[in-house]
């Protein structure tokens, strides 16, 4: 990053209004997203928000007292009443509203939220390892639904950042082979240390389905080549930079897909943390102060991040 976007300053504690619960942030875990809003590449909704969309904290309640542990995590509310929320599509609902988008999120020692868009959380677990649940572990795991695994399939992830190492866990937990493509050698070490079959520069196999995590439309062509007759690839970011002519027979032809991903229901919310609380992921998280966040988002701009960046907030 060319410049430090982010200003430490000292705001009121905010006012739960109704239906919302105030909360006492603990940690919040450091998203690309937060890096595309703070350099541009997603256009703010509204001026001077706090980011962080993947805080665990404690609720307080009215006069003081503790309403136990929860997180926040990336989509705020929807309307209820849309076609897609009629369909169980409520991450496409059009009138959605997002944390640390469309009001001020978790980089911050109090935010409020819906308290129908928070998850109660362990009270025996870290927060600096929860926070990475709330959007990478959610969001790659609706990732790998549309991705259309087999069971024991070939899976191929592209990029190994804080998403991708939870999602290739889940994955290898449900009998998958994971091959991931990764330039970084940290990234590398890690996917073998977690379980992957390969980390190299190519999936060594034709692959049954793919999910992209790094926002290189670049990479689109070459994990669609690198698919079986049949086989789907996902694209996991909510930014991603132009992709380049794709070639029908090579990249499409005998039935490979090309599906995007976005955001989460909180049905899929329910469902990841409810796997990882019945088999914890290894977590692999780098802690800043809350100070620190400026370099936290520098560090994943350059790659200097192996696993999910976290801020400690509490």
């Amino acid at each position: 990053m060319r410049s430090r976007p982010l200003a430490l300053v000292e705001r009121p504690v905010p006012v739960a209004g109704p239906g919302e619960v105030l909360v006492r942030v603990e940690a919040c875990g450091v998203c690309r997203t937060d890096l595309h809003l703070a350099e541009g590449d997603l256009r703010p909704r509204r001026p001077l928000t706090a980011p962080g969309h993947q805080a665990v904290g404690r609720v307080v309640r009215p006069g003081g007292g503790d309403g136990g542990r929860v997180g926040v995590a990336w989509l705020r509310s929807t309307c209820g009443r849309c076609r897609q929320c009629a369909r169980g599509l409520e991450n496409l609902c059009p009138e959605s509203a997002y944390t640390g988008w469309d009001a001020d999120g978790g980089f911050a020692e109090y935010l409020t939220a819906p308290a129908a868009y928070v998850y109660p959380l362990p009270e025996d677990a870290p927060a600096e390892t929860l926070a990475p649940l709330l959007c990478a572990g959610i969001v790659g795991y609706r990732a790998l639904l549309r991705c259309d695994l087999p069971e024991g399939g070939r899976l191929g992830v592209y990029g190994f950042g804080a998403s991708a190492h939870l999602t290739a866990q889940a994955a290898i937990a449900r009998g998958a082979v994971v091959h991931v493509v990764t330039r970084s050698p940290a990234a590398r070490a890690l996917a073998l240390e977690l379980g992957a079959a390969s980390a190299g520069d190519r999936p060594p196999e034709p692959l049954d389905s793919a999910i992209l995590f790094a926002p290189s439309g670049d990479l689109v062509p070459v994990a669609l080549e690198a698919l079986d007759r049949g086989g789907t690839l996902a694209v996991a970011g909510i930014h991603l930079t132009d992709v380049p002519p794709l070639d029908y027979e090579r990249h499409l032809f005998q039935e490979r897909t090309l599906r995007s991903v976005t955001a989460n229901t909180r049905a899929d919310g329910r469902a990841y943390l409810a796997l990882a609380a019945e088999r914890p992921p290894v977590v692999k998280t780098v802690p800043y102060a809350f100070e620190e966040a400026d370099r936290a988002l520098a560090d994943l701009a350059t790659g200097q991040v192996s696993g999910a960046a976290v801020l400690r907030i509490g």
